[in-house]
């Protein structure tokens, strides 16, 4: 099993719901973020670049809960675990703020929580998943662009939009980890 997020990129509009029910659910402190959004694309003030010849997408990053991952491998108390439904997951009891799982995410997902002093990052929302329910910014999300379920199970919606995207299904680059999230990239040109 390895339950996983699927991102239909030409679908997020960055209104960043996602972000704010990650915020309301999880309660992460005042200035971390268990997911951003960034623009990828050129900048049209800096690189010449006009509407409509440009092409530009919102990429939402977020805990891309490995298959392989690193931040398990180096965690020292074994704070840092994979789970048997694929994603990873840190008891805060056994966590001492070393920050190794952060300095070896390539993905900057990872961050101390100064006043608890334990690292925190995305859990999916497993509260929510082991009640049958799906993570919160699945449900909040306004484009319906994010989806979420078991990339191993053949017969998921996500295995299959997955497989009927083919060459357009991407992942965040693989250091050796296997990142399990996946991405859809469609043509991003604009179009008048």
């Amino acid at each position: 099993m390895q339950y996983a997020i699927v991102t239909e990129c030409n679908r997020c509009v960055r209104c960043l719901a996602c972000t704010t029910a990650c915020k309301i659910e999880n309660n992460p402190p005042l200035g971390s973020h268990w997911t951003r959004i960034l623009r990828v694309g050129p900048n049209p003030i800096n690189e010449g670049d006009v509407f409509p010849d440009m092409e530009m997408y919102y990429l939402p990053v977020k805990c891309q809960h490995c298959r392989e991952p690193k931040c398990v491998e180096v965690c020292p108390t074994g704070a840092s675990m994979k789970m048997d439904d694929g994603t990873i997951q840190i008891d805060k009891d056994k966590c001492i703020g070393c920050q190794f799982c952060v300095m070896s995410c390539p993905y900057g997902v990872r961050s101390l929580n100064k006043e608890t002093k334990v690292v925190e990052k995305c859990t999916m929302c497993e509260q929510l998943i082991a009640a049958g329910g799906q993570p919160e910014c699945v449900s909040a999300c306004t484009g319906q662009a994010l989806h979420f379920g078991d990339l191993d199970d053949p017969e998921s919606d996500v295995s299959k939009m997955v497989a009927n995207a083919g060459e357009r299904a991407y992942h965040l680059p693989d250091l050796g980890n296997e990142p399990a999230s996946v991405y859809i990239l469609d043509n991003m040109k604009w179009r008048l």
